[in-house]
């Protein structure tokens, strides 16, 4: 009996056509001119040189911000694109204000650990569920989830803070972190992922071990 029977019999007839036709797009990449159509590396390299700098000018331009003084911050733009001498002594400044700027990193690192990791947890099994199990209303309910990353955020933080407020969780860290444990991006993107890297024999062969 062939694998795509196999698979047939114990996953369904769902799982056997995904199964086929990713095997069928895979031999069609492999047949097909793969070289035909490549952009030239240096074309590549040069968009990506583009999108780093790109990306790393905010932080620069922070950094810059960060070592000049207050009457040179005040000429926005800033004047020069070489940072100044006083970024140690605006750093030890914020260290020893009254900011409490430590707690606000400790902060910052536990919410951030935390979201992180349930982020993966949730999605990781969120999306399992999609990409690899079958069950009724499977699509509606991930049409649905991929249409709330269209809602914008802001509309959400009154009624959240009426929620956080009903709760007593205002000004705890649990409100900050609860809203944020699952996204509904890290599902859709651990879906697409888990739907093409983890393919079906794998799945059996852990059934049949």
């Amino acid at each position: 009996m062939s694998s795509i029977g196999m698979i047939k019999q114990t996953a369904g007839a769902g799982a056997a056509r995904a199964v086929a036709r990713r095997r069928a797009r895979q031999v069609g990449q492999g047949s097909g001119g793969a070289g035909a159509n490549r952009r030239p590396r240096w074309v590549t390299y040069s968009i990506l040189t583009f999108v780093l700098l790109l990306s790393a000018y905010p932080l620069y331009y922070s950094f810059l911000l960060g070592s000049s003084d207050a009457q040179t911050i005040a000429q926005n733009p800033v004047p020069s694109l070489v940072p100044a001498k006083h970024f140690f002594d605006n750093v030890q400044r914020v260290l020893t204000s009254d900011i409490q700027f430590w707690k606000a990193l400790t902060n910052s690192v536990i919410v951030a650990s935390v979201t992180a990791i349930s982020v993966v947890a949730f999605s990781t099994l969120a999306g399992f569920s999609f990409a690899k199990l079958r069950f009724r209303g499977r699509r509606g309910l991930l049409v649905f989830v991929i249409a709330t990353m269209a809602v914008p955020t802001q509309l959400g933080i009154v009624p959240l803070f009426i929620v956080m407020a009903q709760l007593g969780w205002t000004g705890k860290l649990v409100a900050v972190i609860v809203p944020g444990m699952v996204t509904a991006f890290g599902v859709f993107w651990m879906t697409q992922y888990l739907e093409e890297a983890l393919p079906y024999e794998l799945i059996e062969a852990a059934r049949v071990d």
